[in-house]
């Protein structure tokens, strides 16, 4: 039986039905409808300070759900060093990263400290984002309606 040109039209409809609707549910979501919406800042060294914003940041994302709240960490000062490659909180980040949170590198820290190395930049962790100024980026967000938190 030869199919006829309303048929393979139909099956093509379907066809484009199916591929739009798995796009869309594969997309990564937008949070900026998100109901919470949150920057943690760090910009301090100290091992126990970077332990406790990624905590912070892990209880609001099981509080609220992924897709219901937006979080964002700013890196900068000696707070930068959480988003270094080698540090120990790689794999936290990862997970956090995983469920949506973002991760912003000061360059203006980054531009510093690579003079202090010798010319050498700090090797970053692949789920930060540079930003021109953390604290300028701090100030967009709350513009944008974050709550700014320092744990």
């Amino acid at each position: 039986m030869k199919p006829t040109v309303s048929r393979v039209y139909a099956l093509l409809m379907i066809l484009a039905a199916s591929v739009l609707s798995f796009s869309a549910s594969a997309a990564p979501k937008d949070q900026s409808f998100a109901d919470k919406k949150i920057v943690l800042q760090i910009s301090d060294p100290n091992p126990f300070k970077q332990t406790l914003v990624l905590n912070v940041a892990n209880n609001l994302v099981k509080h609220y759900g992924p897709d219901q709240v937006a979080i964002e960490i700013v890196a900068f000062g000696p707070g930068l060093r959480l988003l270094f490659a080698e540090n120990a909180n790689k794999g936290r980040i990862q997970g956090l990263a995983a469920n949506g949170v973002k991760f912003s590198a000061c360059e203006n820290t980054i531009k510093n400290m690579t003079k202090l190395k010798d010319g050498y930049a700090p090797k970053l962790d692949p789920n930060a984002v540079k930003v021109s100024a953390g604290v300028v980026r701090i100030i967009e967000l709350v513009d944008d309606g974050y709550q700014l938190v320092k744990p």
